[in-house]
């Protein structure tokens, strides 16, 4: 079989010459394909002969799934014998005339487009050199850490009647909106209590509430977002009928070896702060680590030319919003729901992963390429390794785990990220 590959960037067409015995075998695999897959009285499945599959399915049946055979082993054949990596569905140029022009003891030309796996030029990734940021933790920061735990357990206490309303407070209040006079559902509540200057109502309502104190009554004058996950009610303006029945101040309790003993695993304030400043040190270097881990790969594909392709970015899209999916569904809620909760749709969710999407395209092409530069290679101890990782990780057994990559033919992603994991520690282990 001939084929030449004709490349602009990252598309290729290529011209493929298939010769008639070829051909004639593609439509002998056709008929047995078709003959296998339908029922004709008095044969049994598989065994009926040509010129009886044609009478009862018709010639043109039989070309068309021959041409599709053909077609698909021409293409793979071609792919094989050029060694070249597609990232997208091919096309057939022409298809019509082509297959017109299809059939038995002759040759057939076709011309298939396809975008193909791009080939960055590296540039400098070995004694690459990036700031790597200090992670140092306060005894403020640990102060702070602390005064969270004493939030999680203050009470509520009523104030002055004539305390007026400031931010931190929480105004309980009855409320009813409208819109354009109408109410709507959802814009109504009794007792509510509200933390002004949480921002957990519409913006600028809260706002409207500072300075007032128990028993008073407003009008609140509100203009829903354009983003408003109620599209109903998006840009809509509304007033809100407020009562104030009263105001709350938050209590925290205070910071002793009574409070600690009673609210974690620790006897005194000073045992709790020595371990938290050690955890949190702990924490801050590895986060520091993985920084500075990632700026420098990211040099590593600044430094790299490369031209990604689209349909890549948006196979990688589709990935990533899978995976929001699942993660969803593990906590009770559906995309749909998480939709309408944020406001978007799928256009605006896929828009919103695109620089993410497209950052994790050029780190994988880039360190595949490294992995080729530097000759990297899998053996079963790696892949061995891989997997039990992926078992301890999960709380899985390893041989679970070796049943679902086959079963769901990963193997193949779990090379690859084998590799990708080996060609950055090529970057990090020279880094300056």
């Amino acid at each position: 079989m001939n084929v030449t590959v004709n490349r602009e960037g990252n598309d290729a067409t290529l011209k493929i010459t298939v010769p008639a015995a070829d051909v004639a075998k593609g439509y002998k695999s056709a008929v047995q394909r078709i003959a296998s897959q339908v029922k004709i009285p008095g044969f049994r499945p598989g065994k009926a002969p040509r010129n009886v599959i044609e009478m009862h399915y018709g010639k043109e049946a039989v070309k068309e799934e021959a041409f599709n055979v053909v077609v698909n082993r021409a293409y793979q054949t071609a792919l094989t014998q050029e060694k070249l990596m597609p990232v997208s569905d091919p096309s057939v140029n022409e298809e019509k005339a082509a297959f017109d022009s299809f059939g038995e003891g002759k040759d057939l030309d076709l011309e298939i487009k396809v975008t193909l796996k791009p080939e960055p030029e590296l540039g400098e990734y070995k004694g690459l050199h990036v700031d790597k940021k200090e992670a140092a933790v306060s005894d403020e920061d640990v102060d702070k850490a602390l005064d969270e735990l004493r939030n999680r357990g203050a009470k509520m206490v009523d104030t002055a009647d004539d305390t007026v309303i400031e931010k931190g407070d929480f105004a309980v209040i009855d409320f009813a909106g409208t819109v354009d006079g109408e109410p709507f559902s959802g814009g109504e509540g009794k007792g509510y209590p509200l933390e002004v200057g949480s921002g957990s109502f519409i913006p600028g309502f809260e706002d409207q509430l500072i300075g007032l104190k128990k028993g008073d009554d407003t009008n609140v004058d509100v203009t829903f977002p354009e983003e408003y996950f109620v599209k109903e009610l998006a840009g809509k303006e509304a007033v809100f009928k407020v009562h104030i029945q009263g105001v709350k101040h938050r209590e925290l309790p205070e910071l002793n070896d009574g409070f600690i003993s009673q609210y974690t695993k620790y006897k005194t304030v000073a045992e709790a702060k020595e371990d938290y400043k050690k955890r949190m040190q702990e924490a801050a270097e590895a986060d520091a680590q993985t920084r500075y881990e990632n700026d420098l790969l990211d040099l590593a594909v600044k430094n790299a030319k490369l031209d990604v392709p689209a349909v890549m970015v948006e196979d990688r899209i589709s990935q990533m919003i899978e995976q929001i999916r699942l993660n969803l569904e593990a906590r009770k809620m559906s995309l749909q729901q998480y939709l309408q909760y944020t406001g978007m749709d799928m256009a605006k969710l896929r828009e919103a992963q695109r620089a993410d999407a497209e950052r994790n395209v050029r780190m994988d092409l880039v360190l595949d390429q490294i992995a080729k530069a530097e000759d990297l290679q899998v053996d079963m101890k790696d892949v061995d390794a891989e997997m039990q990782a992926i078992a301890d990780q999960n709380g899985a057994r390893l041989e679970d785990v070796k049943t679902i990559i086959r079963k769901n033919n990963n193997m193949g992603l779990l090379l690859a990220n084998i590799l990708r994991r080996k060609a950055a520690h090529v970057v990090l282990d020279n880094a300056k």
